[in-house]
């Protein structure tokens, strides 16, 4: 961890919501004057598109479990490394998964490079003069043998919606922006969930703050529902970990206070109506975030 170049993390599975905390992010820092470093999870991928559905066929064929959530589809060694570099120096390297072709355009043109959709820009230095680092995706807080994300990350966000809601939204998502039918991804959910047990699950025991979205309608088969659940159709738990209570001085009674209709659940839990989470999102984390600068440039 370091207050010099502090490194935020936000984790959750793909379909998760990870989206709507990046975004509210992304307000904080603008109106607080942050220029952030920003990493996306896919960029730490160990196999580009063409070689990812091949290693994924041989696993299959040889009764294998592989998918994008565990250790052997990704490089944690190069997302530590970066961690641990970004905090030490406030420098590293990144790169870019191309998902479309408009990104592919758009990094093409920077670089002078050929690329097409599905494969990595090269390796290039994080740009200089940052404030923080933050992180979006899969494995921010990832502990296994040879590597420990949660280590390194000075906030550590999970973004875990109940996994018939999580299901519904991915379900949605690939057949809307990519055209898979839903008899598709539930085999790729399938063929997912021994790792999404056993490295995706843990981290959300290790975060400092989970941002939980419930639904308040009937959700009881998943693979069966049209639409999803709105935020109103919902509640979201806001679970802050003691340790994380005392760190940052979160006030539980002046959130309860300006976010009408929550409530308490737990006493490090408390309940908001699901229309209400960006709001809640920023009011937890602004303060969590204007603490950090204020410790770096203590420290300049």
């Amino acid at each position: 961890m370091s207050k010099r170049h502090p490194v935020v993390s936000v984790t959750g599975s793909s379909g998760a919501g990870t989206s709507t905390v990046k975004r509210a992010f992304e307000y904080i820092f603008k109106r607080e004057g942050i220029t952030p470093a920003v990493v996306e999870g896919d960029s730490y991928h160990r196999y580009e598109r063409g070689p990812m559905k091949e290693a994924m066929a041989a696993a299959v064929a040889k009764g294998e479990n592989f998918s994008h959530f565990g250790p052997d589809a990704n490089r944690f060694d190069k997302l530590e490394e970066l961690f641990s570099t970004y905090g030490e120096t406030g420098g590293g390297e990144k790169r870019y998964y191309l998902h479309s072709v408009e990104e592919a355009a758009e990094h093409n043109a920077r670089l002078g490079t050929n690329l097409e959709p599905g494969q990595f820009t090269p390796w290039e230095p994080i740009p200089g003069d940052t404030d923080l680092l933050f992180y979006e995706g899969l494995h921010g807080g990832v502990v296994g043998e040879g590597y420990n994300l949660r280590n390194l990350a000075d906030l550590l966000i999970g973004v875990v919606p109940i996994v018939n809601l999580e299901w519904i939204q991915k379900i949605a998502r690939d057949n809307q922006e990519r055209g898979y039918s839903a008899e598709a991804t539930v085999d790729t959910i399938l063929r997912r969930m021994p790792d999404y047990i056993n490295h995706i699950c843990p981290q959300f025991s290790l975060t400092d703050i989970n941002f939980q979205r419930v639904p308040t309608v009937d959700t009881s088969n998943p693979f069966f529902i049209q639409t999803i659940p709105t935020p109103d159709e919902s509640f979201v738990i806001i679970h802050i970990r003691k340790v994380a209570r005392d760190k940052w001085g979160i006030d539980f009674p002046y959130l309860l206070n300006v976010i009408n209709g929550s409530f308490m659940s737990t006493p490090t839990s408390i309940v908001v109506n699901g229309g209400k989470m960006g709001f809640a999102m920023e009011l937890i984390l602004t303060p969590i975030i204007h603490r950090m600068i204020e410790e770096k440039k203590k420290l300049a």
